[in-house]
């Protein structure tokens, strides 16, 4: 369908009337004249095939006239949705330019050769808009026929669009029912997932419990063939059992039996036990209840010394060879020898393991509840220290640690017997005669008078003396390193640590066996002594001057009391030393001693090594009659 224009009438503005007049027109026009408004287009209207797009029905405006000059043009009313004009329209001034013809017709043309007429030529001016307006004319008729046509299709736009609108409508209400459907639907899906995994799941506890059943089964089969199983042990068990209990009817009346042996036993093993004491205490005695071991220190640079004689065959001999110039001269230098025998005689190449292995015997009697007495005598660097104590390494060890270990073994084996002990230690010097405690830790402003004192039971006790109570033999060897300490001690020509006091270490044992309603009492007391020594050779001045004479003063007064003791005198001086009053009950009471007579192998100390021998014999001659255990 061709496109038709739709020229939209516009009001040509005319001059005034006395524009008409042509001579004034041409000035007028020069005043007035002004560029030509655009002439906006209107859409115009595309029909596609049969079906034509809604067109909104509108009115046509009611026809205007137009003046142009003389004439009167009735114009067309205007059309919406048309092709673009192509007409112009005249300017303001009264020239008028030629417009577009409409196709097969020719293009009118004002003035000769198309030139703009002048202002003056109205004629052919109303002639060229005549023509104008036949031709607006015939396009009006078009256009109002194409309008009707327009007019009618858009009746039946609208019919259709009425009726696919109520097609729309139901269409929308079958959606809406179609989506309530749909709503409806996913809630039954939900509820059939739901469904179905609940049915998966049952599934699956419906196979669990089908092998659980399998399971179960077997498991009942199983017991019930162990049951079977049962039954027979059962039965066999119940034969075992009455076995077991005439079996055990018998055991019964063996354990009795064994259990009136074991009482028989104890009784046997305690009788032993009492027998084995007496006779080592019988043995002991017949030793003697004072004996006396000598033992020779090596030489600093080693070697042996030529004045010394010990023979290899004889343990108990030592002989003192000097050999002395003739007084006149005449006749050859003569030796003489001092021969000394003792309980036992160790040479400088005994160790410390042995020399305690002799004495072991003697300080078991501690234990069976005899006082036992160790003591060591000699001049000043003649080894009595180290017998004592000893070193710290195990080899080297001394009689004191030695005999605390063997104590507390020996304890715990007879604990196995019912027996039971109790220990208590102390350690005490006696320094220029006067009592010091070794274990005291407090200010030495502080530290408390020693007094030695006698109970009414003969038995002699410091006051104020610590006594620390022991269960081990560790604790006892931490209270010697501590007394160790504080112990005085000085430098002389002769030792370079020289025991400038006696030291006196003391452990009270007391035993008891509940069972057997026994009790004993006992003290080991190992004691070592200052070193004696002469003035000339020690060179001590000052207080170690003042130390030698209370030190010898102390041995000399040992020595009476030992004499004494030989002696059988009646008076014997304990008393005249705190030395000799502290080891009363040691000496003659009723107590086993040892003293061991440390000498030194210099040729230069043969005037000490012959004093102390010869101190020591007496010794070993003294008698102090017989022993008995402290028993309850």
């Amino acid at each position: 369908m061709s496109r038709l224009p739709v020229i939209r009438n516009k009001r040509v503005l005319g001059t005034s009337s006395s524009s008409e007049n042509g001579q004034d027109f041409a000035p007028a026009q020069k005043k007035t004249r002004k560029d030509p408004e655009p002439v906006k287009p209107y859409a115009a209207s595309t029909i596609i095939g049969t079906r034509r797009p809604t067109v909104a029905v509108t009115k046509a405006p009611i026809s205007r006239p137009v003046r142009q000059g003389a004439a009167t043009v009735a114009a067309a009313p205007s059309r919406g949705l048309l092709k673009k004009s192509t007409a112009s329209t005249a300017p303001r001034g009264g020239n008028i330019k030629a417009t577009a013809a409409p196709t097969g017709t020719k293009a009118v043309t004002c003035g000769a050769a198309g030139t703009k007429r002048q202002a003056w030529d109205l004629k052919g001016k109303v002639t060229d808009m005549e023509s104008k307006l036949h031709n607006y004319q015939t396009k009006v008729k078009s256009v109002n026929q194409e309008n009707e046509d327009l007019k009618s299709t858009m009746v039946k736009s609208q019919t259709r669009v009425t009726d696919l609108e109520k097609s729309v409508a139901v269409q929308r209400s079958q959606i809406s029912e179609y989506e309530e459907e749909l709503q409806a639907l996913s809630g039954v899906r939900e509820e059939l997932d739901k469904v179905s995994s609940e049915k998966t799941s049952l599934e699956k506890q419906l196979s669990n419990l089908e092998g659980k059943y399998k399971v179960m089964e077997t498991l009942r089969d199983s017991q019930e063939t162990e049951l079977q199983t049962l039954k027979v042990m059962l039965s066999v068990q119940e034969s075992t059992l009455s076995h077991l209990q005439l079996t055990l009817r018998d055991a019964e009346e063996e354990v009795r039996s064994l259990g009136d042996t074991v009482v028989q036993q104890k009784d046997e093993l305690h009788a032993g036990e009492m027998e084995r004491r007496r006779l080592h205490n019988a043995i002991q005695e017949l030793k003697g209840n004072i004996r006396v071991f000598c033992r020779v220190r090596p030489l600093t640079g080693g070697g042996l010394s030529q004045h010394l004689q010990l023979p290899a065959t004889d343990n108990k001999t030592i002989t003192l060879a000097k050999t002395e110039e003739s007084h006149t001269g005449k006749t050859a230098d003569t030796q003489k020898n001092y021969n000394f025998n003792f309980d036992r005689v160790f040479g400088p190449q005994d160790s410390q393991k042995e020399v305690f292995e002799e004495i072991s015997l003697l300080v078991q009697s501690a234990l069976d509840g005899y006082n036992v007495c160790c003591f060591a005598y000699g001049q000043t660097g003649s080894g009595k220290t180290f017998t004592m104590e000893g070193a710290e390494y195990d080899e080297a060890r001394g009689v004191i640690p030695r005999a605390v270990t063997q104590i507390f073994r020996a304890a715990e084996k007879l604990g196995a017997q019912g027996w039971e002990f109790t220990f208590t230690a102390s350690f005490v010097e006696i320094y220029n005669e006067t009592l010091r405690d070794l274990l005291y830790t407090g200010k030495a402003s502080k530290r408390p008078e020693l007094e030695i004192r006698k109970s009414i039971n003969n038995e002699v006790t410091i006051t104020s003396l610590t006594y620390e109570k022991v269960t081990n033999e560790d604790q006892v060897l931490g209270l010697i390193m501590l007394a160790n300490r504080n112990r005085s001690t000085a430098q002389t020509a002769q030792n370079d640590r020289s025991s400038r006091s006696h030291s006196v270490f003391q452990l009270d044992i007391e035993g008891a066996n509940v069972g057997r309603d026994v009790k004993c009492k006992s003290t080991l007391c190992l004691v070592d002594l200052a070193g004696s020594e002469r003035l000339l050779k020690s060179q001590s001045q000052g207080e170690r001057f003042k130390e030698m004479t209370a030190i010898n003063g102390s041995l000399s007064n040992l020595g009476l009391v030992i004499t004494a003791l030989a002696n059988k005198d009646i008076h014997v001086p304990y008393r005249n030393s705190k030395l000799t009053y502290l080891l009363q009950g040691c000496l003659g009471g009723n107590s086993k001693t040892l003293m061991f007579v440390n000498i030194a192998p210099e040729l230069d100390s043969f005037g000490e090594t012959l004093s102390s021998l010869r101190f020591a014999s007496k010794v070993n001659d003294c008698v102090i009659g017989t022993a008995s255990a402290n028993r309850k």
